[in-house]
């Protein structure tokens, strides 16, 4: 089969050979049957996965030595493009030799590299990495089928790039500790965004639950929450080192309670279109009363003379002295 006789033109430079030969000769496509596993000393493993996004599926077979739980023939059945064909073919012959439990290990990023005719050139376009996605997928469906557990139980974080099998907590950990600020960062760091493009934002040609541009502004808006919050305890900090909430003037504490209001009180009342203002300060020399006037949502809200008062209350509490009442006024 030639190559026009499945794609015309150009569209070819973007499929490696290895991806062309293996879409019209696959070294794994085929059946295993029960007697045929039993002849192998092993047990039958069969797994079924189906894409949504682009409507293939494929069929895994494992023959699996119960023994010693290493899979000892595999094979599959596909019902797709070709670009699936060769993808599951290279998952299938990944598969061969190694334990279940390695075999879990098999990434879309291992198929697809595999597939490869030299290291630094993809082996198909960004918008076909769904197949060896589907590959990947199949793969933890043979696992569970055999260990008797759910597919899920293989993935510890939620996926946000399916092409990279890049995690939420993988992108947000890498923005925070690398200060990223651009999704071209991200993608240079994670791979996450680099294939498909359907996770970067909306418009994608398939739907996703977590977008990167959401992700990097959420993640950038609780970096700069965090960073006011450790300046906010320094000053804290210092301020208590010298001299006690209790002995400072009133010009002091009321320094100190704005600080703490503003790191760790302000912001929560704001998310919700409330706010207050401190009016006075008075210490009777057994409490020390600080009188707070409600604004915004929060004037006449009805937990504002009891959940939100008792946080604020245990927040000042805890930060500066516990002779600390709040009385909103």
């Amino acid at each position: 089969m030639g190559k026009n006789s499945l794609i015309g033109g150009s569209i070819w430079e973007e499929y490696s050979q290895k991806v062309q030969e293996l879409m019209n000769n696959p070294r794994n496509m085929g059946e295993i049957t029960e007697e045929q596993a039993a002849a192998m000393g092993g047990k039958l493993v069969i797994a079924d996965f189906g894409a949504e996004s682009c409507g293939d599926a494929v069929r895994l077979y494992w023959v699996v030595d119960e023994k010693t739980d290493v899979i000892k023939d595999a094979k599959f059945k596909s019902f797709g493009c070709g670009t699936a064909i060769a993808s599951s073919d290279t998952m299938a012959e990944l598969c061969k030799g190694k334990t279940v439990d390695e075999a879990v290990k098999i990434t879309n990023i291992d198929v697809e590299r595999a597939m490869r005719d030299d290291p630094d050139t993809p082996a198909v376009p960004p918008q076909k990495m769904h197949c060896s996605v589907m590959a990947y997928d199949v793969i933890k469906a043979a696992a569970a089928s055999y260990k008797g557990v759910n597919p899920e139980d293989f993935e510890d974080d939620i996926i946000v790039c399916e092409c990279a099998r890049v995690s939420l907590g993988t992108i947000k950990e890498v923005i925070k500790i690398n200060d990223l600020k651009t999704i071209e960062e991200i993608t240079n760091y994670t791979k996450a965004g680099g294939f498909c493009k359907s996770c970067i934002k909306p418009g994608g040609h398939e739907e996703r639950e977590h977008y990167l541009v959401d992700i990097l502004r959420d993640t950038r808006a609780e970096m700069e929450q965090e960073k006011l919050k450790a300046q906010a305890d320094a000053k804290i900090a210092g301020s208590a080192s010298q001299t006690p909430f209790e002995d400072l003037t009133v010009v002091g504490q009321l320094k100190m309670v704005e600080e703490v209001i503003d790191a760790e009180i302000r912001p929560m009342l704001v998310m919700d279109g409330g706010n207050l203002e401190i009016i006075d300060i008075k210490n009777d020399g057994k409490n020390i009363d600080i009188y707070i006037r409600y604004l915004g949502a929060c004037n006449g809200c009805a937990s504002s003379s009891s959940g939100t008062l008792y946080a604020i209350e245990s927040i000042l509490r805890e930060k500066l002295s516990d002779a600390i009442r709040v009385m909103p006024i």
